[in-house]
């Protein structure tokens, strides 16, 4: 079985202790590829060692929407000169959060707009991050897109079947984390199982979002076939099948990305 973990955070302090035990565990239950992702431009040094470190890593360029109000100087250009990089293959992650982000909400939309236009530019896929703002994402990416079309990639997805309509509509990917297989994610679970094959990306958004039954314990990227063995298990299908479906789209997501000799 070959998978990608289209989102993790290697540079992430809780996985430094025994980074290379983590990675090894990973790599023997067949994950090739690793996104690592950027959640603050002036910190993508950080993010992009990992992925110059290891040729299976590569990384993304953003600020997260908990750090909007950081680096509400950041430019599109800024984005697309990081992104001329080989390593970085994606733009964010950005997006809107009120739950659990307190940066103003002008910051957070004026950086989501700067980096739609890097994505814009660039033709990476815009890496987005949106937590119970459905109506006010599902706006902005359709008043984008009718500018001009960008590539999307929805991480952690936890929104609600109109977001995932207005996703598809959009030609985007729906990634699916740990939380997939949380007890009171029903619905979630409901708009997994009936999703086009060719629109779902897995990831574990490790440090973060530990699956069953590794609830509240730290995350690391080996866990991702216990998302996939729950994505098979709502779709009537394998785990070796959902491995390589979301594998190819990983591919057609992250163009940049080299694609494997074999995926099979």
């Amino acid at each position: 079985m070959i998978l990608a973990d289209s989102h993790c955070h290697l540079d992430f302090d809780e996985l430094a202790p025994d980074f290379d035990t983590v990675m090894a565990r990973a790599r023997a239950v067949g994950i090739r590829r690793f996104v690592t992702i950027g959640v603050r431009v002036r910190q993508h040094a950080r993010v992009l060692a990992k992925a110059e470190a290891h040729d299976d890593v590569f990384c993304t360029v953003g600020t997260h929407p908990h750090y909007a109000d950081e680096e509400t100087d950041i430019s599109a250009d800024d984005l697309i000169a990081h992104a001329h990089h080989p390593k970085v293959v994606g733009i964010g992650e950005v997006g809107l959060d009120t739950f659990l982000a307190n940066a103003p909400w002008d910051a957070q939309m004026r950086n989501l707009r700067a980096h739609i236009v890097a994505a814009r530019e660039t033709r990476l896929p815009l890496v987005i991050h949106s937590v119970r703002q459905d109506e006010a994402m599902a706006q902005v990416l359709r008043e984008e897109s009718a500018s001009g079309a960008f590539p999307i990639v929805m991480h952690c997805f936890s929104g609600g079947p109109a977001l995932a309509r207005t996703c598809l509509d959009l030609g985007a990917y729906l990634s699916f984390s740990g939380m997939l297989t949380f007890p009171e994610r029903d619905y979630l679970r409901e708009i997994a199982r009936d999703l086009p094959a060719d629109r779902i990306l897995v990831e574990t958004d490790a440090p973060s979002l530990a699956p069953v039954p590794y609830l509240d314990q730290r995350n690391e990227p080996a866990y991702l076939t216990h998302v996939v063995a729950c994505l098979a298990r709502l779709r009537g299908t394998s785990a070796e099948t959902i491995a390589e479906q979301t594998t190819r789209n990983f591919f057609a997501a992250f163009e940049k990305i080299p694609p494997l000799e074999q995926l099979s």
